[in-house]
């Protein structure tokens, strides 16, 4: 242990705890060597080490007379000047201010400032402020803030998460994975991911901007591929999808009459298209940029096999069981998950498809050979990626 750093109340408690069995169970030549041993490591006074080692010295005691106020109204009145002046910055801004602002302000006349209570200013801690502070503020009136412009589309949609154990295909999350690379600049390629919570059936559709037309394309794309209906659009609350062209089309097109949205900032009300973003999509093209209509149509063609592979050939696995329960003080969720299938085939044993939609597809997967598609796909995501080294 090195001597040269000095040790703290609590470091110094715990080594002490560690040396009293050695120090209580030693001779008297043994106890005087391990005194100067403690001596040196801890920098306390040997009369000091033997009163704390006995078997109560240890434990800390309550203080059993308060300190003093060490810095009076004057302070007080001071620091609501400054925080007022700063539009109220936290304590450790603040205390940066202190050694120029007071002579400022007096030099204004906004603040009467002696020798005392320059001293005061000066000797004043960051903690010290910060409990100044949450007691000074918190009756003092602030200025009003502009609040956000509001969606009056999103406060027409509902805000609710999709179950978990949702039975019935039809409900997915959507949402939007910027290509834009390091720089959000003009426009850049999105893509536009759907996942069924009650299959794992996902939909991918490459867009090039945000625009309306863009976005409306896109879900028509989908909606005419998708083998069964759409009954449920969930998304975040991005203006991309909460505007009122998209959700007219929804409404008076689609037929859909469950939309809803996220709780604003909680990205786990998404969480299984979330998770699909990270693997089917960031997966294979990281944080590259593309920014092209060439880009587009490549994604597109991509994305084209992708729907093949992962729908039709790539078991998921889905959430059976899950049961909270309180352990150690604290509540763990404890989950049993089912046997894995693919999106196909959970389509399928939910019986909304008729059966000769259900053989079509079936017969399609039968004539698809798994190992050529993977092989295909990798081969576009090279091509777009040597297309962007290119450009």
């Amino acid at each position: 242990m090195p001597t040269d750093d000095k040790m703290s109340i609590d470091e110094r408690r715990k080594y002490l705890k560690r040396m009293y069995p050695r120090y209580r169970d030693a001779d008297r030549t043994t106890k005087g060597a391990l005194l100067s041993e403690m001596e040196t490591y801890t920098g306390l006074h040997r009369k000091s080490l033997l009163r704390l080692l006995t078997p109560d010295g240890l434990e800390r005691q309550l203080r059993r007379r308060q300190r003093g106020c060490a810095y009076d109204y004057t302070v007080d009145d001071a620091l609501r000047i400054l925080a007022e002046s700063l539009d109220y910055v936290c304590a450790e801004r603040l205390h940066g201010a202190l050694s120029w602002l007071p002579q400022h302000l007096a030099a204004h006349g906004e603040l009467d400032l002696t020798d005392d209570l320059a001293a005061q200013l000066t000797s004043i801690s960051i903690p010290t402020i910060r409990r100044h502070l949450a007691r000074l503020q918190q009756d003092e009136p602030r200025l009003a803030r502009k609040r956000p412009t509001r969606n009056v589309v999103a406060a027409d949609v509902p805000i609710r998460r999709i179950p978990w154990d949702e039975p019935t295909p039809g409900h997915f999350e959507v949402d939007l994975v910027h290509h834009c690379g390091l720089s959000t600049e003009g426009d850049y390629v999105h893509t536009l991911q759907m996942l069924d919570v009650a299959t794992g059936w996902s939909e991918r559709v490459a867009v090039l901007g945000r625009s309306q037309r863009a976005m409306v394309a896109a879900f028509q794309r989908i909606e005419t591929r998708l083998p069964f209906p759409l009954l449920e659009v969930h998304s975040d609350n991005g203006s991309e999808f909460l505007n009122a062209h998209l959700v007219r089309y929804f409404r008076e097109r689609v037929k859909i009459v469950d939309l809803s949205r996220s709780r604003p900032y909680h990205k786990n009300d998404n969480r299984f298209v979330e998770q699909k973003n990270d693997t089917l999509v960031r997966g294979f093209f990281g944080q590259e940029r593309f920014d092209t209509a060439l880009h587009q149509r490549l994604l597109d063609r991509l994305y084209e096999q992708m729907w093949l592979h992962y729908n039709f050939f790539q078991p998921v696995l889905r959430l059976r069981e899950k049961e909270c329960v309180e352990q150690d003080g604290a509540l763990h969720f404890h989950r049993k998950w089912g046997e894995a299938a693919t999106p196909l085939d959970r389509l399928c044993a939910t019986q909304v498809l008729d059966e000769a939609a259900q053989q079509t597809l079936k017969a399609r997967r039968a004539a698809i050979n798994p190992r050529q598609l993977r092989a295909d796909i990798y081969h576009l995501r090279d091509k777009i990626f040597d297309l962007s080294q290119v450009g």
